[in-house]
C-alpha cells in the first residue's frame, strides 16, 4: 500500500499527523508523507488519516 498527499489541496490542519505520526509530518506547512510504502501495521492507521482529511488530500493506492 502507498499513501500520497496532494499538497496543493493539503490546508495543513494536522489532523493525519495526529492520527498517524509515523507515516505523516509537516514541512512547509503542509503534510507529507514519511515513507513510499507502508508497513502492513499502519494501513489501518493510514486508512483513518485518509478517511478523516477534511479536505480529501490524501489518497491510497493498493
Amino acid at each position: 500500500m502507498k499513501v500520497k498527499v496532494d499538497r496543493d489541496l493539503c490546508t495543513g490542519c494536522e489532523l493525519c499527523v495526529d492520527t498517524c505520526p509515523d507515516l505523516f509530518e509537516i514541512v512547509d506547512d503542509l503534510a507529507k508523507e514519511k515513507v513510499d510504502e507502508v508497513p502492513e501495521d499502519l494501513e489501518d492507521c493510514a486508512k483513518e488519516a485518509a478517511e478523516g482529511c477534511p479536505v480529501e488530500a490524501i489518497s491510497i493506492e493498493e
